[in-house]
């Protein structure tokens, strides 16, 4: 009795049911569909600023104005045609994406940047001892290629990006 009225059940109380469950549908329409932010380096367009962080940015810029003929050449700074910068304004990320090549503004007392190298890395993996199924002992190496695609997910989402691609293949290898 109980799986013939489950049948009847219109689309909005199955949704309902699922929420109170704390699912989500998979097939429902683009404006309900759960969309996770984390494990992202996603921020909002909006610069929600408090009021301390909206009095030391304007602060900062009337420093470099007071300032300018010397603070100008901390303020401008250059990125290769094969690096990008990923900018931090009081520690949040202050872009949807990163900057380069070329010339960008930074003011030094609020602004972080971390340069990201795009060209191809390549590393040796050190040589592990691998005991195969019928008992003998080999040493296998590799040797890795690795490219960051997105500069942003390679400064956000890790700590360092080098030593997680050497640890990734050195447990792999084994």
């Amino acid at each position: 009795m109980m799986a013939v009225e489950e049948q009847f059940l219109t689309k909005t109380e199955v949704v309902s049911v699922l929420a109170k469950k704390g699912s989500v549908e998979s097939n429902m329409g683009e404006s309900t569909k759960f969309k996770p932010n984390y494990g992202t380096a996603y921020d909002s367009d909006k610069d929600e600023n408090s009021f301390i962080g909206t009095l030391i940015t304007v602060l900062s810029y009337i420093l470099v104005i007071i300032t300018l003929p010397i603070s100008i050449w901390g303020c401008i700074k250059v990125v290769q045609e094969y690096e990008r910068a990923v900018i931090f304004r009081l520690g949040r990320l202050r872009s949807g994406r990163a900057k380069g090549p070329g010339l960008f503004f930074i003011v030094p007392c609020i602004d972080n940047y971390r340069c990201v190298d795009l060209r191809t890395g390549a590393f040796d993996v050190p040589p592990q001892e691998i005991l195969t199924r019928d008992s003998v002992t080999i040493s296998v190496d590799a040797v890795v290629y690795y490219q960051v695609s997105n500069p942003l997910a390679a400064i956000c989402n890790n700590d360092d990006y080098n030593r997680s691609t050497r640890l990734l293949a050195a447990t792999t290898l084994r």
